[in-house]
């Protein structure tokens, strides 16, 4: 690679959760890294050979493999790779091999292991890679093969024949079912399997008739697997036998068939996968296909037990990519654009927080040499991004926050204007539209454009007391869905009658205080997570308030992820309406819980900082 190399230590700790290694940690930890590098195609590890260390990927990509090179996930930059292997017995599960260029920082086994004891961050972490009886999970950012079970890929009635059926007739059923594959059955009990492979090879190859009875060219007493089995189980058992199809079996009785198309079709939808066929995309309906993968790609990381955050992280991971490629054919068509600029994202997308329900929030930030004139191409640009991001499921804001108007594409100069007028009368709209531009983010474009912008408007906002209070009490406006006697306050009428709104009563209100908190604090940072842990590392509030309002921000936003998995499993639109009474009384009982610490927080903030009459 021709760029230099970065110092291990400095790469490592871009990443969660070594970011948040205290310092002594790291002190210790940096002359123990190592930086290595490998061309495409070359081997990091083998499954069954012994692991250096624990991988953390810095630049490149590589796939993950059964040890018979069936592809099992892509590995980008930020992801880890090894830890199963050795909190098990020191050696790889699978194997790694580069498909680009690549450089990973290695944490040799000795210190890896080290941090697992004396860091709780660390522990917490990969404490879901830790190996358990009958399990094959892939740590904390488990999906695809790695999450879903062989009951969520299965063909659930799996088409049947009889041991004297004839070759024509199994032939007839593979046509009229589009299948490949039919389950020779005698009575209750599993006789064989006959495959369309069987049919080129053992009949058409043998010079035989259709009249020849299936008996005589099935695999008999195949091989099965159970429903509860992991799709990387089916991957690799597939793999060992040499054979595309498996009957699923429990207690005796065939319960579903699973091939290799089926892995390899939920395979797809990961990620690392979809960002890397989003940047090869030449239009936005190209980009649309990929964006249908997204409700199966939050059902198998909600269903493998990633937290949160990171759900939530690799969704607006493909926003981000979508809006750069997007770009990329905006100039392509439009040419080069007249002066720097720079597209920033707000909202959700800005915070990094999309889950499967989002709209569109973005603006444009122009080089302060732009003339009248050049607001022709740039509208032209900012019409092609979301229109694109439009047809990829990105509705257009319904408040028109988006760099398609014009007062949304302006030059820095003008945006500074508009920041200091919000902080310095701020009245209703100022709140709001403040409230909206405190989470920006540059996704493409002009770096230098946001450089040192967000932390002059937190300072000035932070001086002016008034605002500060104004800020405050419109926070305070979204309020958590308790009623009386800690019972759920649910929607009264309408289309979602008796339900509770899990986005604007239950993630909103946390997202409000983070916000907030990144106010006081003048924190630069734009998760909610991180200002709530920016926040507590700056004294805004306090060790105890901070963990009681993540943990609580952290159930709330999980529930509200299972219940989109739901109704993605159930095969309909995820939206943010729960029916409480679809949780169990537990369950409730901790929702309530997570909602009044919220509510607490809110009146701690009140009290202490004070709203304006």
């Amino acid at each position: 690679m021709s760029d230099p190399r970065p110092d291990p230590l400095e790469a490592l700790t871009r990443h969660a959760p070594f970011n948040a290694l205290p310092d002594a940690l790291r002190a210790e930890l940096g002359p123990h890294l190592a930086m290595v590098e490998i061309a495409t195609g070359e081997l990091l590890f083998q499954k069954g050979a012994p692991l250096a260390g624990l991988y953390v990927v810095e630049s490149g990509a590589l796939d993950i493999e059964t040890g018979h090179a069936d592809l099992v996930s892509r590995r980008g930059i930020g992801d880890i790779m090894g830890e199963r292997g050795l909190l098990r017995d020191g050696n790889a599960m699978l194997t790694a091999r580069a498909v680009e260029p690549s450089r990973l920082v290695v944490i040799p086994k000795a210190q890896f292991l080290d941090l697992m004891e004396r860091s709780p961050e660390i522990s917490q972490w990969f404490e879901r890679a830790r190996p358990s009886a009958g399990t094959s999970d892939d740590g904390p950012y488990a999906t695809g093969l790695t999450a879903l079970q062989v009951s969520d890929m299965m063909a659930q009635t799996p088409i049947t024949c009889a041991p004297g059926a004839t070759i024509t007739d199994v032939a007839r059923l593979m046509r009229d079912h589009v299948i490949s594959s039919v389950v020779v059955m005698q009575g209750e009990r599993l006789a064989g399997i006959i495959t369309a492979h069987d049919l080129t090879n053992k009949v058409l190859a043998e010079g035989l008739t259709g009249a020849v009875p299936v008996s005589q060219i099935m695999t008999p007493d195949p091989v099965t697997i159970a429903p509860n089995q992991l799709g990387l189980d089916a991957l690799m058992k597939l793999s060992e036998l040499g054979v595309n199809h498996l009957p699923v079996a429990q207690n005796g009785r065939v319960v579903g068939m699973i091939g290799k198309t089926d892995l390899f079709r939920q395979q797809a939808a990961t990620a690392s996968h979809m960002v890397a066929d989003i940047a090869h995309a030449d239009t936005p309906e190209d980009m649309a296909q990929v964006m249908e993968r997204v409700p199966s790609l939050l059902a198998q990381l909600v269903h493998g037990g990633a937290r949160p955050q990171s759900i939530t992280r690799r969704i607006t991971d493909i926003t981000d990519a979508i809006t750069r490629r997007l770009l990329h054919l905006a100039e392509a068509e439009l040419g080069a654009p007249p002066v720097p600029y720079l597209w920033a994202a707000c909202g959700s997308q800005g915070r990094r927080e999309q889950t499967g329900v989002s709209d569109q929030d973005n603006c444009l930030i122009l080089g302060d040499a732009v003339l009248p004139e050049h607001d022709t191409y740039f509208a032209a640009l900012a019409k092609f991004v979301s229109d694109g991001l439009d047809a990829c499921g990105f509705v257009y804001c319904p408040g028109d926050m988006m760099a398609t108007n014009p007062k949304w594409r302006q030059p820095r100069r003008v945006w500074r204007e508009y920041f200091a007028g919000w902080i310095r009368q701020p009245d209703n709209e100022a709140q709001m539209l403040a409230s909206v531009m405190f989470d920006l983010r540059p996704i493409s474009g002009e770096a230098a454009l946001f450089d040192d912008l967000q932390n002059e408007v937190l300072t000035q906002a932070r001086k002016n007391s008034i605002f500060v209070a104004h800020m405050i009490s419109n926070s305070l406006k979204h309020t958590v869905p308790l009623g009386l006697f800690r019972g759920f306050a649910l929607i009264r009428s309408g289309e979602h009658k008796n339900t509770i709104d899990l986005k604007h009563s239950g993630v909103v209100p946390v997202v409000d205080l983070g916000r907030i908190y990144a106010l006081l604090g003048e924190l630069e940072v734009a998760g909610t997570r991180d200002r709530i842990e920016g926040a507590r590392a700056g004294h805004v509030i306090s060790e105890s308030g901070a963990r009681d309002l993540l943990d609580a921000y952290d159930l709330i936003a999980e529930t509200r992820l299972r219940h989109q998995a739901s109704q993605i499993r159930a095969g309909r639109a995820p939206d943010n309406f729960m029916t409480p009474s679809d949780l169990s009384e537990l369950e409730r009982t901790h929702l309530r819980d997570a909602f009044m610490v919220v509510k607490t927080m809110q009146s701690a903030l009140q009290q202490s900082r004070g709203t304006p009459g």
